[in-house]
């Protein structure tokens, strides 16, 4: 080898290794990147192709990128089935949504507390998520097929004082599940930022529950489409929020109580997001899960592949 060759090996391997270099600075200044983060998403826009296809759906969802996955149920499956196709598609279970109370199939947090408990371990999930707020038992037993949505009538009728009932439960569940190594989150809908007195529902669930027993899954489109501000709310409870459902709505969506928005593919909405994520991180959320209301004018599956790409790219601040 003449010299001439060599000091031209050695000027590309110098120009490799600064676009090496340049590659990796940009791949860092990507927001999940940058904090070794995961996208994550939530199971529930996928819910009909699960029942149809438990399996191959995983396997799609996996094939797209994600690896962090939230459960809304169990898809018709036992929980034992849902881990062994967690685990041959590549996928880890780390919360799972459990109903307060028997309003529809499975196991709730009232009436079957010890099997969500072995349904979570079995499934190797370490939070359980209450999606929703307490219905009153009255509601549920008078209501009667087609009156209306049961969460739609119950939460428009929620008080201060239910609040503070649901606290108290909250911090209950929350203390049982620590003591068998698991945490209690609480995911909202737009009802619980409807006025009460000079708060509103979640205020009073923040106040009222032990941080220690209780966090909070924020699901941003609800919050956006009560006119929340949510940068101010991060910042007023910095380490309760420590998850987000990252879920986009149209700029047509009425602001409003009654769990009703537009929804929009991530980056097609109202949202900021390369100035919110960076928000709710730096106020300690570190759980982001990937979710999209109904309607779809197209599969789900290639919508959540889509908002996958987008968050992918993400880029960080400044």
């Amino acid at each position: 080898m003449n010299k001439r060759a060599v000091l031209a090996g050695i000027a590309a391997a110098g120009i490799a290794a600064r676009l090496d270099a340049h590659a990796g600075r940009k791949r860092e200044k990507r927001f999940f990147a940058a904090h070794g983060l995961q996208i994550g998403l939530q199971l529930y826009p996928l819910r009909n192709e699960l029942r149809a296809d438990f399996a191959g759906t995983l396997r799609k969802v996996a094939a797209i990128g994600y690896r962090d996955i939230e459960t809304s149920s169990l898809y018709g499956q036992t929980a034992a089935q849902c881990r062994a196709a967690f685990d041959a598609a590549g996928l880890t279970c780390r919360a799972m949504h459990v109903m307060p109370q028997a309003i529809g199939p499975g196991a709730n947090l009232s009436a079957n507390f010890d099997q969500v408990v072995a349904d979570a371990h079995t499934m190797g999930a370490s939070d359980v998520v209450m999606p929703v707020f307490l219905v009153s038992e009255q509601l549920l037993a008078n209501l009667k097929p087609g009156q209306g949505n049961p969460f739609v009538i119950g939460g428009q009728a929620l008080t201060a004082e239910d609040y503070a009932r649901m606290a108290d439960f909250l911090n209950d569940k929350g203390e049982r599940l620590r003591r068998e190594g698991l945490q209690l989150g609480y995911h909202n809908h737009n009802v619980e930022f409807a006025p009460q007195g000079d708060s509103y529902g979640l205020q009073i669930l923040l106040r009222r529950t032990d941080p220690r027993l209780v966090q909070f899954e924020l699901d941003v489109g609800w919050a956006y489409a009560a006119g929340v501000d949510v940068f101010a709310l991060l910042a007023a409870h910095r380490g309760r929020i420590t998850k987000f459902h990252v879920k986009d709505i149209q700029p047509t969506t009425p602001r409003n109580y009654a769990i009703k928005q537009e929804p929009a593919d991530l980056g097609k909405g109202v949202i900021d997001w390369a100035r919110l994520l960076p928000a709710a991180y730096a106020a300690g959320t570190r759980g982001f899960y990937v979710e999209q209301e109904d309607p779809f004018t197209r599969p789900p599956i290639d919508v959540m592949a889509d908002n996958y790409r987008y968050l992918e790219n993400l880029p960080m601040p400044g």
